[in-house]
């Protein structure tokens, strides 16, 4: 079985070798039969091992008993014509798979070497190779790191990319039975088998704790493991059983939660979570497969929004209107405490033990900051749709969605829209590709011009009167502000960071200003 990383498909490989797809709500839209090797060998001549889904929800590779891996070209929608687009013939059984990067598949063999199938020039090549039979594969959450369980107990871990980790490659850990049941959790790795325990192992390879069911006459050997989106839940299946355990932020410990026990279930075959946390689906030995629903807890916010907590540190957030989703998630695991949708219903922000996250519902494009202890005082200002305006003990801070830094931060006492503006790349300037301009008060009659990109001042100017409203044009290189006495000025940056008066109006209603602005 497995998900589709866009959340939209399901597929189902059965006995008979034919895969079923699903759509989320788990109903039949559409299916296809695989092939063996060679057509002269029969269809009764392979079962298929394990399957995986492309990043980009398009294409499905399939492994197979016959020493072959085809990739299956299903298209983007319902009823699309299904074509084998790359096959990969081996000198081994294929055991498993793993998808984690846009060309590459990963693959266990049962000559124990693990290997990479290019899909874009239709050439395998070895990672590395063991003496003893691949039994399972896991990649860390970003998909960067791979662990291979083998059938002697051995765990191989190797990096892609360690992401500054430091971590060592080669054999982890040697587990006391073969390792069927492998998940790599954010913090440590999940390890379960036939002697009735799991296990989990720090990222050195030490053991960090130990669940014990052997003496427990009802549970059977452990047969798969699955490890939610955000890597702090992990599911283990034996017979007629899912064992959950949730990881313990604060305490750093993994905890065991109910126990899900069907009766008749059989012994859990296969395991696939759904890439946006919600659902997990079981498959069993007698072809049965079922959809659970993962939810921590369910909010209806405003009657307008659906939010659904499938982790500490995840939560989607649905318009019951328009059935559009966001999937809300902190890169950092920490447990999300709240979230608030704001600004005419379009933007989220949300708190965490130390970040704050925000985003845009209309363009789904997220952020998180660094933002410990602020005590929930801030004030957020939304009149910009780039960049979010926050205000907190006497500092202004913007944040431009999608990023994950904090854009800039200046000291100021006059938070209101009409005395602060920001530019963001607004308009296309020869010879400038990152244009990031910030104006607003240092005092009463003082304006600041900061360069956000290069990190500098650009000058200030002062004035005789009372400012009450300014902006600043699409490039950033003109200034209009006005005045209490309904004087209105603008000033032109020039070489050398000065500011030059253009232009001078004894009196100018704001919506004239809008109208100047425009035509500059």
């Amino acid at each position: 079985m497995a998900w589709a990383p866009n959340n939209t498909k399901f597929a189902v490989c059965t006995v008979d070798r034919v895969v079923l797809l699903y759509d989320e709500q788990g109903e039949r839209r559409d299916k296809f039969s695989t092939k063996p090797l060679d057509s002269k060998y029969g269809k009764q001549s392979y079962v298929v091992n394990d399957m995986v889904f492309s990043p980009d929800s398009t294409k499905i590779a399939i492994g197979q008993s016959d020493n072959i891996i085809f990739v299956y070209r299903i298209g983007e929608d319902w009823g699309d014509k299904k074509a084998i687009c790359n096959k990969f013939v081996q000198t081994s059984s294929v055991t498993c798979l793993l998808w984690p990067a846009e060309h590459a598949i990963v693959y266990g063999l049962v000559d124990g070497k693990v290997r990479l199938a290019n899909t874009q020039t239709n050439k395998s090549s070895t990672i590395y190779g063991t003496e003893s039979c691949v039994v399972s594969l896991a990649s860390n959450v970003s998909g960067k790191g791979i662990l291979s369980g083998h059938a002697d107990g051995t765990v191989v871990r190797y990096f892609f990319d360690d992401e500054g980790s430091g971590e060592t490659q080669g054999k982890l850990l040697m587990h006391p039975c073969p390792p069927y049941a492998l998940a790599w959790g954010t913090n440590s790795i999940m390890v379960g088998g036939c002697d009735k325990k799991v296990v989990a192992y720090s990222r050195d390879g030490r053991i960090l704790q130990t669940f014990d069911y052997s003496r427990d006459r009802t549970e059977r050997e452990f047969t798969v493991a699955a490890t939610s989106p955000s890597g702090q839940s992990v599911v283990v299946g034996s017979y007629d059983r899912l064992r959950v355990f949730n990881w313990a932020p604060r305490r750093s410990v993994w905890d065991e939660a109910k126990p899900k026990e069907i009766l008749n279930l059989y012994t859990i075959t296969s395991l696939a979570w759904k890439k946006d946390g919600s659902r997990l689906c079981a498959g069993t030995l007698c072809g049965g497969v079922e959809l659970f629903d993962c939810c921590l807890r369910r909010v209806i916010y405003k009657n307008k929004f659906e939010m659904t907590y499938v982790g500490l540190s995840q939560v989607i957030v649905r318009n019951l209107s328009t059935g559009t989703r966001v999937v809300l998630k902190s890169y950092y695991g920490y447990e999300i405490e709240e979230v608030k949708i704001m600004g005419k219903d379009r933007f989220l922000v949300a708190h965490t033990s130390d970040t704050l996250l925000l985003g845009d519902l209309m363009t789904n494009k997220l952020s998180e900051v660094p933002w410990p202890g602020s005590g929930g005082n801030e004030k957020f200002f939304f009149e910009n749709e780039t960049v979010c305006m926050i205000f907190n003990a006497g500092e202004l801070s913007l944040v431009e969605y999608s990023n994950n830094e904090i854009l800039g931060s200046v000291r100021t006492e006059f938070m209101n829209p009409h005395l602060i503006s920001v530019r963001l790349n607004e308009r296309k300037q020869r010879g400038a590709e990152d244009n990031k301009k910030l104006a607003y008060l240092i005092d009463i009659k003082t304006i600041a011009v900061v360069d956000l990109a290069a990190g500098y001042n650009l000058g200030t100017i002062s004035h005789d009167s009372k400012i009450d409203w300014l902006e600043l044009n699409e490039t950033g290189r003109k200034l209009l502000f006005r005045d209490k006495k309904l004087r209105v000025r603008m000033k032109t940056l020039v070489i050398g960071n000065h500011w030059s008066p253009t232009f001078c109006c004894a009196c100018m209603a704001y919506n004239d200003i809008y109208v100047f602005l425009f035509q500059m």
